[in-house]
């Protein structure tokens, strides 16, 4: 998902995976899927299979623990904020965990071609000094939409299919 928001002489652009479901609805799936598993554990363990109780709550908690990594992973965020002389490129779950700044007019992107129509272009930032890929897990309509906004903005100097650049 790629969104945009243009301020007093500066844009910035998020790109974040998308989301089909948001923590609230994961605890709720988690909640319907308990209650019948552990009412079953309750009733054998009643019954004298008590075995079976510390399995269900194992399972539920490895269930958890996957709904809780794939949420954190799906927080994170490259928050790209053009103003008139840099570029800023910030990566992170829930604040900046890595940050790269760029002088704007000597500042290049990048583009790779997909190779099936299914995967999205590779998008590179970068200056003489380094480079930074951006939105590499977006899907295709994203990675273009992301594409679209940052060709308006920045020159592209590359457009390859092997993403070397000459200067």
């Amino acid at each position: 998902m790629v969104t945009s928001t243009r301020s007093a002489g500066r844009l910035m652009i998020v790109a974040r995976p998308n989301q089909s479901a948001s923590w609230r609805s994961n605890l709720y799936v988690l909640l319907a899927i308990s209650v019948p598993s552990l009412g079953a554990a309750i009733g054998f363990t009643a019954m004298g299979a008590w075995p079976i109780l510390p399995f269900a709550g194992l399972e539920l908690l490895a269930l958890a623990a996957a709904l809780y990594y794939v949420n954190w992973k799906l927080q994170y965020r490259h928050v790209i904020t053009l103003s008139e002389d840099s570029i800023r490129i910030d990566k992170g779950h829930y604040h900046p965990r890595q940050s790269w700044q760029f002088r704007r007019q000597v500042t290049g992107l990048s583009v790779i071609p997909e190779k099936h129509p299914w995967e999205s272009p590779a998008l590179t930032v970068h200056d003489r000094q380094q480079r930074v890929s951006v939105g590499e897990f977006l899907n295709r309509d994203d990675a273009l939409a992301l594409l679209e906004l940052l060709r308006k903005e920045i020159r592209v100097d590359s457009y390859s299919a092997t993403g070397d650049r000459h200067f």
